[in-house]
């Protein structure tokens, strides 16, 4: 005889569905409406169809941009996720030293995006920065505010500074997680530090690896504060990615169809290559076990 199913508990969900609803996919929609017409005014406005869409592909900048922002977010995810796995690996598993290292890899995570802009802004000057002046010294011609190139790397370290944390700490929970019974069974067999890595470690990481990896690309791919308060997306257009093109769309020139049917576009390109993630790393994933 089967038990009868409560379906009550779906009445707790109903308002998360409400609140999801109000706050994202009405906004999602009046978006979707302004991205098919031309906007005077309040009560001034004609259907265009896809011409806004049609007009983004043929911007040159545009594209500029998103291969700057695809070059960047490669960067991040091939940077911060080894150097997350390896710093976790390092990190003690028992004793006081634990809080220690937690503490210390939190405190960047806790710096608002503004402020972590702000504190390279001044930290690789390369007239009284101590990163500038220290580069500077070695013989390197370092400056940020003229050069494209060091503009670009100086973004990258600062990204890498303020989101590696995030990376350690999700590898650093997978591997507690792993019960010692593993362990035991590996030294008992004479496996190396390598094999344990790649036959235990590795696999039992894949789930942290999955959501390191996504929300790492989301937010490198979204990146605006900081690079807008160190370089303000010079010099030239070397540091200027995706979301600041938006934003001077938007803001800055107040086309609204044009920066809507953008933010469309934005989304399924991040929406994509979320996709292709997970399941790039669910097909490792299977191999490896």
């Amino acid at each position: 005889m089967h038990k009868p199913v409560n379906q009550r508990a779906w009445l707790m969900v109903l308002p998360v569905v409400a609140v999801v609803s109000f706050s994202a996919i009405i906004p999602l929609m009046t978006v979707v409406n302004y991205a098919f017409q031309d906007i005077f005014g309040p009560d001034s406005r004609y259907f265009v169809g896809t011409e806004w869409f049609n007009q983004l592909l043929g911007d040159v900048d545009l594209r500029n941009a998103l291969g700057r922002q695809l070059l960047f977010s490669s960067a991040v995810l091939a940077i911060e996720i080894p150097l997350g796995i390896a710093v976790s690996l390092c990190m003690p598993r028992k004793g006081a030293w634990v809080s220690v290292c937690l503490v210390a890899l939190a405190l960047p995570l806790l710096v608002p995006w503004n402020v972590v802009g702000t504190i390279w802004q001044i930290f690789a000057r390369p007239d009284i920065g101590l990163a500038g002046v220290f580069i500077n010294g070695l013989g390197i011609d370092y400056n940020y505010t003229g050069d494209p190139l060091d503009a670009w790397l100086t973004v990258l370290v600062m990204d890498v500074w303020h989101w590696t944390s995030l990376s350690v700490l999700l590898c650093y929970a997978g591997l507690q997680a792993i019960p010692d019974a593993f362990y035991q069974a590996a030294r008992i067999d004479g496996a190396s530090r390598w094999a344990i890595f790649r036959y235990i470690e590795l696999p039992k990481l894949q789930g942290v690896l999955m959501i390191a990896v996504l929300l790492r690309f989301m937010d490198s791919f979204k990146i605006y504060a900081e690079p807008f308060v160190l370089t303000g997306g010079g010099p030239g257009n070397s540091t200027t990615f995706l979301s600041q093109k938006l934003a001077t769309m938007a803001v800055g020139q107040f086309d609204l169809g044009p920066a809507a049917a953008f933010s469309l576009v934005y989304f399924l390109i991040i929406l994509l290559f979320s996709y292709v993630f997970y399941t790039v790393i669910n097909n490792l994933g299977k191999g490896v076990s």
